[in-house]
């Protein structure tokens, strides 16, 4: 008599921080949708969320330990303090058993309506499927261009381009998850590690809702520190600019001084210059401090790789599927 084939698994990560108002709703939503997605699969399916509480200081690990729905297991990790949503994430990865992994935002703007979509590619031989959004209508004018900027900007100096538009949100296949934990880099940048791992991967598309509830953890200051950290850590192609950019005003140096050196013997020269003078060393003065701040930055994250501390330190775990 034939084995029957065990159902395929699937692992929602969820990172939360303070999401005591959008974590009911979250959990309604997904309840209902992966009902719906369990009865018409064809193949079986069986689902699970992970919950990794980032240091919450509000209701939210309560909340979640309280969770008992109907169409999934709940398991939750508890870090020791706020480690940043992409030391989460990772920390949820590691832990993540299901034969694919979804990471997921608990407020609703990755629509839980995109998983059968993204489960159907999967099952279809797919091992990434990108959830991307169509537009950034929703986001402001500054956003959008932000944005905009940092995805050309990124993928002119990485030696692998990340999708446009595209978050955490996606669907990945075991084999990617165990290649992903492989890499332990200290100051992770998720969308590009997902990226560099290779694999064959599909898109899905979708339209961003509002938030569900609560606010949004992102600031400007925070978003711009994000940027910083996925181009630092994916290219060393800013360095390399900044030797160029000293070859060049090296040679304009010396350009210059032989022309002002020929100048002196032919004609003759007094010695004023006082606003010229104070303008190319504040000119001058700003290149190397700018020049400095980027070697600082990968000086900066040698020193973290070298002390070798924990992206994360888990303070507790819980299997909410009793």
């Amino acid at each position: 008599m034939a084995k029957k084939t065990p159902p395929k698994s699937v692992t929602i990560v969820v990172p939360l921080y303070n999401e005591e108002a959008a974590l009911p709703v979250f959990i309604d939503a997904m309840d209902a949708e992966l009902k719906k997605i369990i009865e018409h699969s064809k193949q079986g399916l069986k689902f699970s969320i992970l919950f990794v509480n980032d240091g919450s200081t509000d209701a939210t690990e309560f909340l979640a330990r309280q969770a008992r729905p109907e169409n999934f297991t709940v398991q939750l990790i508890n870090l020791t303090r706020n480690f940043g949503k992409e030391n989460a994430l990772y920390a949820g990865l590691t832990h993540a058993k299901g034969d694919a992994v979804v990471p997921m935002d608990v407020d609703l703007q990755d629509p839980p309506k995109v998983l059968a979509q993204m489960i159907e590619c999967w099952l279809s031989g797919a091992k990434i499927v990108n959830a991307r959004r169509v537009s950034r209508n929703e986001d402001t004018f500054l956003k959008r261009i932000s944005a905009i900027g940092f995805y050309k900007l990124f993928n002119l100096v990485s030696e692998r381009s990340i999708p446009e538009n595209v978050g955490d949100f996606r669907l990945m296949d075991r084999d990617v998850v165990d290649a992903v934990l492989q890499i332990k880099e200290k100051k992770r940048f998720n969308k590009e590690i997902f990226a560099w791992v290779g694999f064959t991967s599909e898109d899905v598309t979708f339209n961003r809702p509002e938030r569900s509830a609560g606010i949004g953890k992102w600031s400007t200051w925070k978003l711009w520190n994000l940027a910083l950290d996925g181009i630092f850590s994916a290219s060393t192609v800013p360095l390399r600019v900044w030797s160029y950019i000293g070859f060049f005003f090296a040679v304009l140096s010396l350009c210059y001084g032989l022309i002002i050196l020929l100048y002196t013997f032919v004609v003759g020269r007094e010695v004023p210059g006082y606003s010229s003078t104070v303008l190319l060393i504040l000119f001058f003065g700003g290149l190397n401090l700018v020049s400095l701040g980027v070697l600082g930055e990968y000086i900066g994250r040698i020193y973290l790789e070298v002390r070798d501390r924990p992206a994360f330190i888990i303070h507790s775990t819980y299997a909410l599927d009793d």
